[in-house]
């Protein structure tokens, strides 16, 4: 049978009863911001992806399998040409310096601004994770791995294999991906086509091991300024005095002990360096929340090192606010252009 591709409904449906009423769905698009999701068409807002697209269709109508037609990127402006540029230095190496250059960032320094916990909790993959061979499954349970959404038949739907994604989603300056595969779109409806980058075994249930707490995938977020990077970490219930956060010049690790017993990580590797220094965070009712400063002004593609990108962002054509393929960069003062990326 077809599946339906109006937003929020995905549902299988037969043409021949088919009607006017048989699809809820909406008819806006899809908003993230700060943190929250929802739909332009209707006002709840909710900060768990799962819960995104839970949300109940506000609009009725026929099931369709016509897709819905792609927006056409915005012009760049023209008044890009006239952004003016930094002086121009070059030493004795040959490499070119807009305005004043920095002091060199030592590689090897590390500063961490909380004290790291002893006993951190093993981290438990979701590829780890199977049902129980007697578990009980109730008819109609989904999948519970990211993106495969298969529903529970019988004893035969154990053995299948899953397609699925192991990390958790990311949206970023519109682009959107899972955090466990370079792949990263702009409109919503591909972002749920995107193909997972593992496979295995269907699991229904909720897996508990003993002796190792329950791992909590948090999903995250991102934005940065010629100077900081801003990241947010949606936790909520954080037990602040069991969460450790230790930023380095190269480095992120948090790991974040939940109220009711289970634990987040988040470690990364960063794709620029930073000042520990004057990096900060803040332990929030909804989420951690990183401010990191820059060591340069080079402008970040991804958090993390990633050879696999191809498109850089860059600050604007005409002011300071984060565009993705930009005509005219306006590069920072301090960026020592040696250290870009050749291509």
């Amino acid at each position: 049978m077809p599946t339906c591709t109006n937003k929020g409904c995905g549902k299988s449906f037969d043409e021949a009863i088919n009607s006017d009423s048989a699809c809820e769905h909406h008819p806006g698009a899809p908003v993230f911001h700060e943190g929250l999701k929802s739909w332009s068409c209707c006002t709840k807002k909710v900060t768990d992806f799962d819960d995104f697209l839970k949300i109940p269709g506000c609009a009725v109508g026929r099931h369709s399998i016509v897709a819905a037609p792609t927006p056409k990127p915005a012009e760049p402006s023209s008044d890009a040409s006239k952004a003016a540029a930094k002086p121009v230095t070059v030493d004795a190496n040959g490499a070119e310096t807009y305005g004043k250059a920095t002091e060199a960032h030592s590689q090897s320094a590390e500063t961490p601004i909380a004290k790291p916990k002893a006993d951190a909790a093993p981290a438990v993959k979701e590829e780890d994770l199977h049902d129980a061979p007697d578990a009980k499954v109730a008819a109609g349970s989904k999948c519970k791995r990211n993106s495969c959404g298969k529903e529970w038949t019988n004893d035969a739907s154990r053995s299948e294999e899953c397609v699925f994604h192991s990390g958790s989603a990311v949206f970023h300056e519109g682009s959107k991906g899972w955090s466990c595969c370079p792949r990263k779109v702009l409109e919503f409806d591909e972002f749920l086509k995107i193909k997972g980058c593992k496979t295995g075994k269907h699991r229904f249930t909720d897996v508990q091991i003993p002796g190792v707490s329950e791992v909590v995938q948090c999903r995250h977020d991102w934005y940065q300024t010629p100077t900081t990077v801003i990241i947010s970490i949606f936790a909520k219930k954080v037990d602040k005095k069991e969460t450790s956060v230790v930023i380095t010049n190269d480095e992120l690790k948090i790991d974040i002990k939940f109220l009711d017993g289970k634990v987040g990580k988040f470690h990364t590797a960063l794709s620029q360096p930073i000042d520990p220094a004057t990096s900060k965070f803040e332990l929030l009712t909804t989420k951690i929340e990183l401010v990191l400063k820059k060591a340069n002004g080079i402008n970040w593609a991804t958090i993390e090192p990633n050879d696999s990108v191809q498109s850089w962002t860059t600050f604007g054509t005409a002011g300071g606010v984060g565009t993705v393929g930009g005509k005219v960069p306006l590069v920072a003062g301090d960026v020592d252009l040696s250290l870009l990326q050749k291509k």
